[in-house]
């Protein structure tokens, strides 16, 4: 069995050399360096043994597309000793059903589709730090509609810059950048997805000072390296990462 664990440790972190290389491919052409980016290993189909195993071959971010599945898996990797640091974030759709288990779990929350779930996270956790259960605000992305597609949740553009400045008052919560996914099957598309993201990011940061909106979570398995090259700082990669026989695109 140890032999085994081994030998899918080597496999993953084989791979990671080899997205790395076209990660540094894609950085160069953007005129960009490793350090603007991180990388996320989405763990959501594998078991805890397998994520950390990933962490183990140098991937220091985690995510997670389900609640209970990201406190399990925050509990099981907590028990594993002598495991190099990382974070585990909530990347999926978020329900208010659920803000209670996340918080205190999610390192950063990157789906918050709508100022009501804003609102709702924001009043639960400035609840748990003034119970002195969380020790600073919950950080989020907002998550951007940008190619429309109606199958996609998130804020519509338009309606995150009517709405942003209420945003930026809930004292829950601490705004770090934005997030959005990108049409499948068209790098041309997905280009144009990014491109959206990182404008309205760039307006908003023009129109209010003190929003600091850091991360552009985009880019997945299939159109990462189009995702560095529009300036995305954090990519989230599942079926690439984490299975050695998946060919990189």
């Amino acid at each position: 069995m140890m032999d085994m664990a081994q030998t899918y440790l080597d496999k993953i972190r084989r791979r990671r050399e080899e997205i790395l290389e076209r990660v540094d491919i894609a950085l160069d052409h953007a005129g960009r360096h490793r350090e603007d980016l991180k990388i996320m290993a989405v763990s959501k189909t594998v078991d805890i043994d397998a994520a950390a195993d990933a962490v183990r071959a140098g991937y220091t971010l985690l995510g997670e597309n389900r609640p209970q599945e990201l406190v399990r898996k925050f509990e099981g990797l907590r028990a594993i000793e002598n495991l190099p640091e990382y974070r585990l974030d909530m990347i999926g759709n978020l329900q208010k059903n659920k803000i209670n288990a996340v918080l205190g779990h999610a390192g950063l929350i990157h789906s918050i589709e709508s100022a009501a779930l804003a609102r709702a996270v924001s009043e639960r956790a400035a609840r748990r730090v003034e119970a002195g259960e969380l020790s600073a605000p919950q950080r989020v992305l907002l998550e951007v509609n940008v190619s429309g597609e109606e199958s996609k949740s998130g804020f519509e553009p338009e309606a995150l810059r009517a709405c942003i400045e209420e945003l930026m008052e809930l004292s829950g919560i601490s705004i770090c950048g934005l997030m959005t996914m990108a049409p499948r099957g068209s790098k041309e598309m997905a280009a144009k997805t990014f491109a959206g993201l990182r404008e309205l990011r760039d307006e908003l940061e023009g129109l209010y000072p003190a929003l600091e909106l850091r991360e552009l979570s985009c880019g997945m398995s299939e159109d990462f390296d189009v995702a560095i090259e529009e300036g995305s700082t954090l990519i989230r990669l599942g079926r690439v990462a984490f299975n050695p026989s998946f060919a990189l695109q």
